[in-house]
């Protein structure tokens, strides 16, 4: 499963680092265990979040489905890592926004902590499209103001994240009046 031994230490040094950067709970696994379905694609045309052709680094800007699975199939590891929010009721907006920007922030902040000295390539995914820029610069058909820094969703690259949850141990759905947000990094160590 673990090609080195180094490798292990690199893994849970990871792990460790999401949860103490505000994880709520972080697991690291193959990524021959991620499922990926290009279904998921037909899920971001759907539009429900409002960034379909609006965001840099969602669909259809994000690339050809098919070649972003391939992609993700090129890293060795995903350290997942999950925050969970409390709502007042499902109908808390402002909850919702701030579990989200909770999680946000801990996606900036593993961007940041990752060695990147460790690792041949690295690849940071999280929970809906980028959020770095108030308006995405796509809405303007601009290039991307920070392109070195925008991250891409899970859903985007056709990750089925309820499995990818069950893989790491973690629920999917953790009950009523609760939102749980995911992202991950996918690594090649050295």
């Amino acid at each position: 499963m673990v090609k080195k031994i180094a490798d292990t230490e690199i893994l849970e040094n990871l792990v460790k680092k999401a949860l103490e950067l505000g994880a709520d709970h972080a697991a690291a696994i193959p990524v021959s265990k991620i499922e990926t379905d290009a279904g998921f694609r037909s899920l971001c045309e759907q539009n429900t979040c409002g960034r379909y052709g609006k965001c840099w680094t969602c669909p259809p800007d994000v690339g050809d489905i098919d070649t972003l699975m391939k992609t993700i199939r090129t890293f060795d590891y995903a350290v997942v890592y999950q925050t969970i929010g409390m709502l007042e009721d499902s109908y808390d907006i402002e909850g919702m926004e701030e579990a989200a920007k909770k999680h946000n922030l801990l996606i900036r902040r593993m961007a940041e902590a990752v060695n990147e000295d460790s690792f041949v390539r690295i690849l940071h995914l999280g929970a809906g499209g980028c959020n770095i820029c108030p308006v995405c610069a796509r809405v303007e058909n601009h290039p991307c103001r920070f392109p070195d820094m925008a991250i891409s969703s899970l859903e985007a690259h056709g990750i089925n994240v309820s499995r990818l949850a069950a893989e790491c141990g973690m629920k999917y759905i953790n009950g009523q009046n609760i939102v749980t947000y995911f992202g991950a990094v996918l690594c090649s160590p050295m």
